[in-house]
């Protein structure tokens, strides 16, 4: 593992394996960033975007318009505007 991800023990303690891989790790997260009204966007974006990944292929498009709209587009409704420009970037191809 990568140094500063593992502690005595081997545990794992990357954000990753914490918040995400974790079931009761990703719940508290998510519980922590829907209570502060600055986080709210992001844990609403996180919802969206585990959406996204279980739609059928013929709604992608419109999902992701939707999310770019919402989410990437300064003075979209929860503009994430955290986020860095590569992160918000059209995928190529």
């Amino acid at each position: 593992a990568p140094p500063g991800h593992t502690q005595d023990g081997g545990q794992d303690t990357s954000f990753r394996w914490q918040c995400v891989d974790q079931p009761i790790g990703k719940l508290l997260f998510r519980r922590f960033l829907e209570g502060a009204p600055e986080f709210a966007a992001a844990a609403a974006l996180w919802s969206e975007i585990e959406a996204f990944e279980q739609c059928e292929d013929a709604e992608r498009e419109a999902s992701a318009k939707r999310l770019r709209s919402r989410f990437f587009t300064p003075g979209g409704s929860e503009h994430c505007g955290f986020l860095s420009t590569d992160a918000t970037a059209l995928p190529m191809g």
